[in-house]
């Protein structure tokens, strides 16, 4: 069974992993190359982009690909529909990969918003001083803004940034009083993230609920019509499973 994972998660990762080491699979780790360090899966993994639903289709087809797992970003939402689309056009089993979103909790003051448009418009009026946690990309849907911004990210963002801003290099994950401090030595008025859910990055969270302050939540782009998805690593296993 040679299986195709879009990856560039910790579930990735874990899947290429636990198939790796089982006899009857053959795994190839997809990275679209967007982080200039990645943390690489075991095994076969090759990085860059397809070109599109037909160039993936067509890689599919002369790689002798039996399944897909999309296990990319949540809001990788163009990888997805690409990988649904070719493998429908190949005739291939497509499985999406997606850890549960993350749940208001008490104490929480959350602002659910429906993209980088709409939170760029509602932090407006929560204060001067914003974090932004949504990684290098989509940053300048703030570029216009009179806020001061700290950017937290992996990769400086390549866009335009606002005119005011700290521009943080880290990768996570943090801890609960490494986001406390970090919110009050800034003296952050609000915080700005992606509903991306799981453990590895929720501490801003909890720092958050902890000192009363806002949280915009950006909600995740909808899945391909009729996707079939599992919301953990041994559900995406047992599915590879079955269909051998």
């Amino acid at each position: 069974m040679k299986t195709l994972i879009l990856g560039g998660t910790r579930e990735a990762r874990d899947i290429a992993e636990i198939a790796s080491g089982e006899r009857g699979f053959e795994i190839v780790s997809s990275l679209a190359g967007r982080v200039r360090e990645p943390v690489l899966p075991v095994g076969e993994v090759r990085i860059g982009g397809f070109g599109g639903a037909e160039g993936l289709r067509e890689w599919l087809t002369d790689n002798g690909i039996d399944a897909v797992i999309d296990a990319t970003h949540p809001f990788a939402g163009g990888i997805s529909a690409n990988a649904a689309a070719a493998a429908a056009q190949a005739g291939l089993p497509v499985l999406h990969v997606r850890r549960p979103g993350w749940r208001e909790q008490p104490g929480d003051h959350w602002i659910r918003v429906p993209d980088l448009t709409a939170a760029a418009k509602t932090v407006a009026g929560l204060g001067d001083r914003i974090f932004l946690t949504i990684g290098r990309q989509g940053v300048a849907a703030f570029a216009e803004s009179e806020a001061w911004f700290l950017v937290r990210a992996i990769d400086p963002p390549e866009a335009a940034l606002p005119a005011r801003h700290e521009l943080l290099l880290a990768r996570g994950p943090f801890t609960v009083a490494e986001e406390a401090e970090l919110l009050t030595g800034r003296c952050i008025d609000a915080l700005v993230t992606k509903d991306s859910g799981g453990a590895l990055t929720e501490a801003k969270l909890t720092a958050a609920r902890a000192l009363g302050l806002p949280v915009v939540m950006i909600d995740r782009p909808p899945l391909p019509e009729g996707a079939v998805v599992a919301e953990s690593v041994a559900a995406a296993g047992e599915w590879l499973r079955s269909l051998i």
